[in-house]
């Protein structure tokens, strides 16, 4: 069925474009976060592993919760390395770097995902897409909260 929901197409396709960067962003953070929490060492191994834990976590929901609404705009959620490699600003890390290394990285991946979140903020209000600001406003307050408590761990 043709969807409905007061979003012409023209919107909700644009929508979706920016929350595909979005997903990409997310679950890109989210597999190297996870990573990090397998592969941290060091005297600050029992927090940040923790820590980690705690923030793939919130990530791995948040990627249901962007693709969902992908799926509730009508169109189909990107779901694949491929596409997420040419849609994501994150940058893979390579090998196994120090736990402030590590740190210093996942701050820049949570700036980067605020930063993705905020350049769909006008697309959404001028679509009136209240359902889309409201994810984007959460997945901001989690990501700048997330940034601040991070950098707070290193110099």
């Amino acid at each position: 069925m043709k969807i409905n929901i007061g979003i012409n197409d023209v919107q909700r396709k644009a929508i979706v474009e920016g929350l595909s960067v979005l997903l990409a962003d997310t679950y890109t953070l989210y597999l190297k976060t996870h990573n990090y929490h397998w592969n941290v060492t060091g005297p600050m191994f029992q927090t940040l592993h923790t820590l980690f834990e705690t923030q793939y976590m919130e990530l791995s929901t948040a990627v249901d919760d962007i693709a969902e609404r992908i799926r509730a705009l009508g169109e189909f959620a990107p779901g694949s390395y491929k596409a997420y490699a040419k849609l994501t600003s994150i940058k893979e890390a390579d090998g196994i770097p120090s736990a402030e290394e590590m740190i210093r990285d996942l701050v820049n991946g949570q700036e980067a995902i605020a930063k993705t979140a905020r350049s769909l903020v006008k697309t959404a209000e001028d679509a009136e897409d209240e359902v889309t600001l409201d994810i984007l406003t959460q997945r901001m307050t989690v990501h700048e909260k997330t940034a601040w408590m991070l950098r707070s761990l290193v110099a």
